[in-house]
């Protein structure tokens, strides 16, 4: 069997990727904030941040993800950095203006957790395929698993656990049980779309 060979993108490419992924992840994490879920990392944070009345998810995901940028420039090198800040501002943008757009009444916690973390997912494979980042811990975890600290998978999976005993403080038992579903459905969405050798083109 004969692999296809890689193809480099354009910057067009590249750009409708930011936009439509930008666009459909803060879709999703509208509908998490309307039913008041959680979804995962530093979005997890934000949004709890959000319904303890500090600040809305916009500014408190842009803020959040601010340490991260310093990560990102060792890691990975200045572009990705600036196409991190770059994808982390306009879903901060998004998230803040999209219910000023569009009017929901009401979203059952179940459509939003398994549609929201459907979009949320779909969003994030779109602007990772072109090398935006969406911040956040994973950019962390990477780096105490390559100092020798920590997997990568556990320091994840301890900062989701402390978010959701957090949560148990401020929402309700249900919400956080349906945020735990829209967690499932988001990696999996990543697990089965998002995995190596499964698409060719790069930027």
């Amino acid at each position: 069997m004969v692999r296809e060979a890689q193809t480099q993108h354009t910057w067009l490419e590249d750009l409708q990727a930011l936009l439509i992924g930008a666009t459909v992840a803060s879709l999703g994490v509208v509908l998490y904030t309307k039913a008041t879920l959680l979804t995962g990392g530093v979005a997890r944070l934000a949004l709890l941040v959000e319904f303890v009345g500090w600040s809305d998810f916009g500014a408190a995901f842009f803020v959040l993800n601010l340490p991260f940028y310093a990560l990102a420039v060792l890691r990975m090198g200045w572009s990705f950095a600036l196409r991190t800040l770059i994808a982390v501002t306009l879903i901060s943008a998004l998230a803040r203006y999209t219910p000023l757009w569009i009017a929901l009444d009401h979203v059952h916690p179940a459509y939003a957790a398994i549609g929201g973390g459907a979009l949320i997912g779909m969003g994030m494979i779109s602007l990772m395929r072109h090398k935006f980042g969406v911040g956040g811990t994973n950019m962390l975890a990477q780096f105490l698993q390559e100092r020798g600290v920590i997997r990568a998978g556990y320091f994840q999976l301890i900062i989701d656990l402390v978010i959701l005993v957090l949560a148990f403080f401020v929402l309700p038992l249900d919400r956080v049980a349906w945020s735990i579903v829209g967690a499932v459905v988001l990696n999996l969405v990543l697990a089965i779309n998002h995995r190596p050798g499964r698409y060719r083109g790069f930027s």
